[in-house]
């Protein structure tokens, strides 16, 4: 029996996993399992932890799998998606937002986290650095990070409305020389938005530095006040990525879309073709069908403005009457320091004592989010009615 053998046999590995690996959590997921735990034993969950819609795919795009399954192979398609799927998303654009754009600039992508891989090897080598705001989206930090790039972290607070400005970026790229940024609007956790003009002084930074600008738009089609506006109104030198989770209900399907320069777009497809081949088949035909189910997709867009109003009213009452302001998405952003120093174990307690599931801030913003709570009303108006009742009620609240 060899060293190598008993090493094996002993659980050991050759050597240790890769520095690049070497990433958090996303502690959101964990939530979600611990919160699937309580319900194996048979207990209810309020689920407000992970932002996924309560309704499924629209009829139409239920309807058109069901057609394809019958009659059609479902194999592969192109790496950069089925040609029919980038039309219409072209059209979308054109639809949403009065833009004319080419269906050849659009990728179909396995979710909108393939196409954040995509955009960050196709635009930063290993080493480059990538401003983000504060808090934001976990994954984004821990994508760049296991590819070898490096986050940059702007701090947005109240006096920015929880939204980077254009005098950061720009001090970000003379301080840290960063190659480029990414910003969500409407933003996940705060659902705060960027106001146009805002916007338009951001990409005039960008051009002045030289710098990428990549626009996550995944919640766009949710805002309640103020339309969100794509980055594609003001320019075409960027990278704009979206998804058929959020709006479309379509969260497990795990199909998105990017747009790209056209000078981008081989070396896009390349990438993709070695890295997924194609997207899912059967979930673009889904989210082809989707398109005929904005009637469908508008109703459930009522039902998160119900939940929204309902909490922001109820929740003050339970004592979470610190909430950052929230344009769009369906999360609210909560102070809670009032009663933790320590989201983490907050919303453990509250999983446990309550049977509601909430993220912690610390997903979102490694240092100030220790006294803040995401949560989710992406669920059933009975759900959040619920919730708020159940919070009144906690006894850790008083």
């Amino acid at each position: 029996m060899t060293k190598e053998f008993d090493r094996t046999r002993a659980g050991m590995m050759p050597r240790p996993p890769s520095a690049r690996s070497s990433i958090a959590s996303f502690i959101v997921m964990d939530v979600m399992q611990a919160a699937a735990a309580r319900e194996a034993e048979g207990k209810r969950v309020i689920h407000m932890e992970v932002g996924q819609p309560g309704t499924p795919a629209p009829l139409a795009a239920r309807e058109a799998v069901e057609r394809a399954m019958r009659s059609e192979t479902l194999g592969y398609t192109l790496a950069l998606g089925l040609p029919s799927l980038r039309e219409r998303i072209a059209r979308h654009y054109k639809d949403w937002y009065g833009i004319d754009l080419a269906p050849e600039r659009v990728v179909v992508t396995n979710g909108s986290s393939a196409a954040f891989v995509l955009a960050f090897l196709a635009l930063f080598d290993a080493g480059d650095r990538v401003a983000l705001p504060s808090p934001g989206y976990p994954c984004y930090r821990h994508i760049l990070t296991a590819l070898g790039q490096q986050p940059v972290i702007i701090e947005a607070d109240d006096s920015s409305r929880w939204m980077p400005t254009a005098a950061q970026i720009e001090e970000a790229s003379v301080r840290d020389g960063i190659a480029g940024v990414l910003i969500a609007s409407p933003a996940n956790p705060t659902g705060t938005m960027l106001e146009p003009q805002r916007l338009r002084d951001i990409l005039g930074v960008c051009r002045k530095q030289g710098l990428w600008f990549i626009s996550d738009e995944i919640y766009h089609g949710l805002t309640y006040g103020m339309p969100a506006e794509t980055a594609l109104q003001h320019s075409h030198d960027v990278v704009v990525i979206n998804s058929f989770s959020k709006y479309f209900s379509m969260t497990g399907w795990r199909v998105g879309w990017m747009v790209v320069p056209e000078q981008l777009v081989r070396t896009v497809e390349k990438l993709a073709q070695n890295l997924y081949i194609a997207p899912p088949t059967v979930s673009q035909v889904a989210a082809l069908g989707a398109f005929d189910g904005l009637a469908e997709l508008e109703a459930n867009k009522r039902v998160y403005a119900a939940n929204r109003e309902l909490l922001l009213t109820e929740l003050p009452k339970a004592g979470f009457d610190r909430i950052v302001p929230a344009d769009g998405a369906f999360y609210l952003y909560v102070d809670v320091s009032r009663f933790t120093d320590d989201s983490l174990a907050f919303a453990k307690l509250m999983l446990d004592e309550t049977g509601i599931a909430a993220t912690p801030g610390v997903d979102f913003d490694e240092t100030r989010g220790r006294r803040f709570i995401r949560f989710s009303y992406a669920g059933t108006t009975a759900d959040m009615a619920e919730a708020a009742e159940r919070l009144r009620k906690w006894s850790r609240l008083k």
